[in-house]
């Protein structure tokens, strides 16, 4: 980028550092999301849940069906190579 370019899009430097912190914000938030080890802990949870009687079977089927659907759509985007 060229000087004169520099400063005929100075003005945009703002809108375009908000633009990144909501892409790094994103990919934070996705990668908590998608954590196997967080979603293993929440798996864990669900079942002593279920264990102490506090929700029922079908709902901790439910949760774990939604926790498994989570991993493996972690997995996915992290593609073939396991990145």
């Amino acid at each position: 980028m060229g000087l004169f370019t520099g400063l005929l899009t100075l003005p945009l430097a703002p809108v375009r550092g908000v633009a990144r912190l909501a892409e790094v914000l994103t990919e934070q938030a996705e990668a908590r999301l998608y954590d196997p080890a967080r979603i293993a802990a929440e798996m864990q949870q669900v079942a002593d849940a279920a264990a102490a009687g506090e929700i029922t079977e079908e709902e901790a089927a439910a949760r774990e069906e939604d926790l498994v659907r989570r991993l493996n759509e972690g997995r996915a985007r992290r593609g073939p190579a396991g990145r």
